[in-house]
């Protein structure tokens, strides 16, 4: 059977009875249409979760007080619940270990803030100049902290986007503070006066991350007003030179460490220090899991519409028995009846693949415009789910194909 010809006829036999035809290519497409809408929603989760991440700094390295735990259990319960980092070793840090571009010593407490009749119950960081460095913070109006600030402790300080609508913005009206509206204002921060010199750029996040929801003023006025010490602080920001040089930065942390606090066994230690290589691995790991376990539940539904081509098709061939056995008595080979009743299973996978990409893709727009979720529709997985449709379309259409070609001719003409 020429080429032309097989078209011409699974043309005519698919849209002889379309209705029948586009039921049973809905199931195809909805369960690609599902694949590459909950993929792409997984992807974009893991992409935005690596740039919230990595927007915290480059090649970070952060030292914090406490004995090593799990990733989990550092970030809930490590963070400034113990007193065994000093300023010293902040400074021994920057001095005696290669490959390190600024080392960033903080204290990090929550209090409430009061401004113009206005509060807030945000995390306040005492920082030193480097931080602005060392987590990428950038200033949107005024300046950062300087050194002379925090030599002198001054009462200064720095607020993040989201402090700055909680204590300027107007919940009346729609129009939203800007930075000149809180420059040179006076902040009460437990008790305390601090004056704004400066607003940071927006850079989004959440919880512990989130730090437009902060307030940064000089590390020792921190310490003097808040902690009432300054003989430790609650973590070490340490930026590398290089990602490569990341693990001998972390390593030669370690054994500084250890030798200063008088620690012999490292497993005694009373600091660990978190890598964001680990942390954005970690974090890639589990939502690649979810995505992956997204897609093996909208995997399901093509599945069951492979089963349904297979159920149309075993029907088609009953109804067109005597057309098979016709075909056979005039010289049809048994390869040109399988290739004719596959060729109609994969032109009806095909069509609703494509169908069910480009719903898909329509589906992922409409997640990220409405729900303001982020999702990612990458080549990977369209050639996935096109490649599964046809996949489905040859091993669902087979049997079928198959059973008509064994047909007997005189049988088949006998069929009524």
């Amino acid at each position: 059977m020429k080429t032309q010809d097989l078209w011409e006829e699974t043309y005519s036999a698919v849209t002889v009875n379309k209705v029948r035809s586009g039921l049973t290519m809905l199931g195809i497409v909805i369960g690609i249409a599902s694949v590459i809408a909950l993929v792409a929603v997984g992807q974009g989760a893991q992409s935005s979760i690596q740039a919230n991440i990595n927007s915290l700094g480059a090649n970070l390295l952060i030292v914090m007080p406490g004995a090593s735990r799990s990733f989990g259990s550092t970030v809930n319960a490590g963070r400034g619940t113990a007193e065994t980092l000093t300023p010293d070793d902040a400074t021994a840090i920057a001095s005696q270990v290669s490959n390190v571009a600024a080392v960033s010593p903080e204290v990090q407490t929550r209090e409430q803030v009061v401004a113009s009749g206005a509060n807030t119950n945000t995390t306040i960081e005492g920082v030193t100049p480097a931080y602005a460095q060392v987590r990428n913070l950038q200033i949107a109006d005024g300046v950062f902290i300087s050194s002379q600030d925090v030599t002198a402790a001054n009462r200064i300080a720095v607020i993040g986007p989201t402090v700055l609508q909680d204590l300027y913005g107007d919940p009346n009206s729609n129009a939203s503070a800007t930075p000149a509206d809180a420059l040179g204002q006076t902040i009460r921060i437990s008790g305390q006066d601090f004056t704004v010199v400066g607003v940071t750029v927006p850079k989004g996040g959440t919880g512990f991350m989130n730090q437009d929801n902060m307030v940064f003023v000089p590390l020792t006025a921190a310490q003097h007003y808040f902690l009432g010490s300054t003989s430790y602080v609650t973590e070490i920001d340490v930026e590398a030179s290089t990602q490569a040089a990341m693990t001998q930065v972390q390593n030669d942390i370690t054994n500084l460490l250890l030798q200063r606090h008088n620690i012999p066994d490292p497993t005694q230690a009373d600091f660990n220090i978190l890598n964001q290589a680990d942390i954005v691995s970690a974090a890639s790991s589990v939502t690649g899991t979810f995505t992956t376990l997204l897609a093996a539940i909208a995997g399901i539904s093509l599945l069951v519409g492979g089963i349904g081509i297979m159920n149309m098709m075993l029907t088609t061939v009953t109804e067109r028995t005597r057309e098979i056995g016709l075909r056979k008595a005039i010289g049809a080979k048994k390869q040109d009846i399988t290739m004719q009743f596959l060729a109609e299973s994969v032109m009806l996978t095909f069509t609703g693949g494509a169908i069910g990409i480009a719903l898909g893709w329509l589906a992922a727009v409409a997640v990220t415009a409405l729900a303001h979720i982020t999702t990612s529709v990458s080549l990977s997985s369209v050639l996935l789910a096109f490649g599964v449709s046809a996949g489905i379309g040859i091993i669902f259409g087979y049997y079928p194909a198959r059973r008509a070609a064994a047909l007997s001719p005189i049988e088949a003409l006998r069929y009524e």
